[in-house]
Parts: C-alpha cells; structure tokens; sequence
C-alpha cells in the first residue's frame, strides 16, 4: 500500500515531515505545501501585528490528531502535545521569541531550531493539523483503490482555508475503526526525524562561528595554547566550546540571541539541509516500524502470474500490477491514482504515479525528461499487443502531465518488433514508452529483492535508451 499502514491501538513510530511535501512533485504537494505556508505566516502576521488574540485562536484549533496514529505515544494513541493548552504555550512561545518579531522564522521547521517547546512531534502534528483536508481526499482514494470501508457523515475536523484565513469542518467519508476516523498518510510524507536538528545546528554551525568571532575580537575568552619544546615551540589562540557556553548559555535562547548576531550560520546550516538528501523510508524501514513482515516479492509476483489472460480478469490484472509497480518503485514512484480521468472523464489511464525522482534512473528520467507523473497501462490480452495499445497510451501524455509511460502485458509474440514501434513512437515525438511483459518484471523483481534502495534498473534504462538513440 501507498499509506503508513495503521495500527489502531498504537502509534507508528514516524513523523510527517514538512520538508518531505516540498520533494513531491504534484498537486497534492504543492496544495500541502501551500496550506502549510500560508498558515503559519498568517500566524507570524498577526503576532507582528500585535494581533496576539488572532494568533491564539488559529492555533488553538490545531487539536490532537489521533486519526493519523503517528508518532511516539506508548498503550493506546492519543496524539501529541497539542490542544487548547499547548496550543496556547506555542502562541506564548511564538509571540515572546525574538525570531518571529525579527523574521529569523521563514519555515515550519524553523521553530524546531528557534521555539523553546517545540520539537519533532509537535512540528509533525502541526503539519497533519494544516493539511487535513488533502489528507482526507487522500484517504478516500485509498479507501476507494483497496476497498476499505468508509462511513459516511464523520466530522472533519478543522480545515484550513488558505483564502479566508480561517478554519471550517464538514462532514465527509472516512474509515472508523478504534477510537474514531482513520486519516492515512503517504509512506513518502513520513521520517523518523526531521531535516532540521537544533542541537546540531547550535553544535557544528554557530558555536563554530561565534568562535570566529571572539577570535577575531580577541575578547577575554581567547586562550594561548603552547605546544612543542624548544625550537618547535609554537603558541596558538583558541576558544572553547566550554567557555562560550558558560558565557552565553544554552537553549532556545541562546540560538536566537547569538544567531541574530550571526545570520551567516543559520544561513549556511539551511543551505547544507536544502542540498542534504532527505529521503523517504525504505520500505524495510517502514516494516520494521510498522511491525509487519517484510515485502513478499515472490508472492507480488505470483498474483501477476496467477491472473488468466483475457478481457474478464483485466481488473484482477490491472491491481496486480500496481502492487508489484508501486512496490518495486517506491519511493521514486508514489500516490498511484487508479483509473484516473483527463479531459473530463472522456479518457482514463490505468494507473498515474507521481515521479519524485529520488535517485537512480527515475531521478535521471525527472532531470532531463518531462516524466512528474509516468503512466502505467496494463494490457491482459491473449493477442498480440499492437499500434492500437501504443497510441491509447501516448494520447495520455501531455507536456504538463508528462511524456513517459509503461505499457505492461502478459507476453509479446514478437518482443522486438513491438519494441521498434515504441521507438517509432518516440522518434514521432509522440513520448517515450517502455514496455514490459510478466517475465520483465520477474526480472525486475530479481532485481529488487536483495537491494532495498535499488535505484538503477538497468532494464528500464536500456528499453529508455532504445528510445532515444
């Protein structure tokens, strides 16, 4: 499955990470990434403004969320540190902090570094809170793809409305189970810690610079340190790490204080984590955190096989091959919208997958070629897979939409006859379409199965080479 599977007794040891919705090329990402800006900079606003009682109000509608049974609650999941109260004590923390009145705060996980009481789980739960309603959507896809029951008329919850700055609820489908509603949360969205560490960052980055400068000012905190004897005597000046602490103290405090001083070491730290790799959990990760067994390849594989050929199993078909797909891969390839409609319902694709390009060859694909989404169609045919299947699935493509596509079959009569018509089909700039029968993705499979972060496919990159060449 796409989501974080749901334990719905205890909390799944992941947060959803802010910075994970800025890698995640697509409409639901940007809508996330939108809602959460627009939140919290029209929170900073009313503090700036003197508007406290505003400010107070729309965080204090950040309720705990137990739908997503996220984080690090032990027994029963009850969600975390926000509500009423803590809603208040991160106003009062906001609004008493130098860096939301200095604009040294520009992103959600700013407050990690910046806000004393503010941690990873807060941070997370902050973000569920603010994109609940793409989080919902979501959901009832899901629930619609896999047939998972959903009862209809379960209270929302507050959504933000980024237009009238204000929050609202509706009532709305979503699977109950336990405790109340269930909210799912892509695999792709959630880390076990996020980018942004404020002890590393006071650590490595700013004492180092405030050492710099008290160097340079020869201030009362520089030492000479001798070394050597004799002729290779030599003298040096240091400043220790102790020292400054005992001068300046430690904490939240301290970070904002000294880095007001220094920007240069906030700016330096945010341009190490806007380079660092962030990635996605692998799917072993995500067993072991789940509790769950690990990915039975052999048996992805065997309800591909296992499907008759023909027009009547074509469904049966159709969800086998996205579950071995989205399973192989993942994270690269994510949110698999199932018979999805264009041009107003009048034509469907099989399967559409958001290419975040994390690395390796989908990565490479997202670089250079126009692939945000791939397209999967699957053909369960006893007869020969012709023109007619190649043009079905290149009329799919768009340059906003994307240009690369998979067309997936039981066998080809004649592989490398079909394999020249997908080049004839790239050369006519009509988009590039690799195409794959059960024994490739048995070989990809082979691939996959010792290798958790297998990235290369060196089968897909050569089908895409014959393309282009």
């Amino acid at each position: 499955m796409d989501f974080v599977d749901v334990d719905i007794v205890n909390d799944t040891p992941v947060f959803l990470s802010p910075k994970a919705l800025t890698m995640l090329p697509s409409e639901f990402g940007d809508e996330c990434v939108h809602l959460v800006q627009n939140f919290f900079q029209t929170v900073l606003d009313y503090i700036r403004g003197g508007k406290n009682h505003q400010a107070e109000a729309l965080l204090r509608e950040l309720r705990e969320p137990n739908e997503t049974r996220l984080g690090l609650s032990s027994g029963k999941a009850q969600g975390h540190a926000l509500g009423s109260g803590s809603a208040h004590n991160v106003w009062e923390s906001l609004s008493q902090s130098e860096a939301a009145k200095s604009g040294l705060l520009e992103d959600l996980e700013d407050t990690v570094l910046m806000i004393e009481g503010i941690s990873v789980d807060i941070v997370s739960d902050m973000t569920t809170n603010i994109i609940r309603a793409p989080l919902i959507r979501y959901t009832q896809r899901m629930c619609e793809q896999y047939g998972i029951p959903t009862s209809p008329g379960v209270d929302s919850g507050p959504l933000w409305n980024s237009i009238e700055k204000r929050w609202y609820s509706e009532f709305v489908e979503l699977p109950i189970a336990g405790s109340g509603r269930l909210i799912f949360v892509p695999k792709v969205l959630v880390r076990t810690h996020l980018q942004y560490d404020a002890g590393e960052y006071f650590r490595h980055f700013l004492l180092t610079r405030m050492q710099q400068a008290e160097l340079a000012a020869n201030t009362e905190l520089v030492e000479i340190v001798k070394s050597g004897k004799g002729k290779r005597a030599r003298t040096r000046k240091r400043v220790t790490k102790k020292a400054l602490l005992g001068k300046y103290g430690t904490g939240k405090k301290a970070i904002v204080a000294e880095t007001r001083k220094h920007p240069d070491a906030l700016a330096t730290y945010k341009a190490l984590k806007r380079d660092e790799k962030h990635l996605p959990l692998t799917l072993e990760d995500m067993s072991s955190l789940e509790g769950a067994a690990e990915t039975d390849w052999a048996a992805l594989l065997h309800a591909v096989r296992s499907v008759p050929t023909g027009q009547a199993d074509a469904g049966r078909y159709e969800k086998a091959v996205e579950g071995i797909i989205s399973a192989l891969f993942y994270p690269n390839l994510t949110n698999p919208n199932v018979q999805h409609e264009i041009h107003n319902g009048r034509k469907r694709i099989d399967v559409t997958y958001t290419n975040m390009g994390v690395h390796g060859f989908f990565k490479w694909l997202a670089t250079h070629y126009s692939s945000a989404h791939v397209f999967v169609e699957c053909k369960n045919y006893g007869k020969e897979v012709g023109n007619p299947e190649l043009d079905q699935l290149s009329g799919r493509f768009s340059p906003s939409r994307g240009q690369v596509g998979i067309l997936v079959c039981r066998q080809f009569h004649n592989k490398t006859l079909f394999l020249q018509r997908c080049a004839d089909t790239a050369k006519d700039s009509r988009g590039f379409i690799m195409a794959l029968d059960d024994d490739d993705l048995a070989s990809l499979t082979l691939s996959r199965e010792d290798e958790p972060l297998f990235a290369e496919w060196k089968l897909l990159r050569s089908r895409f080479d014959a393309l282009i060449n």
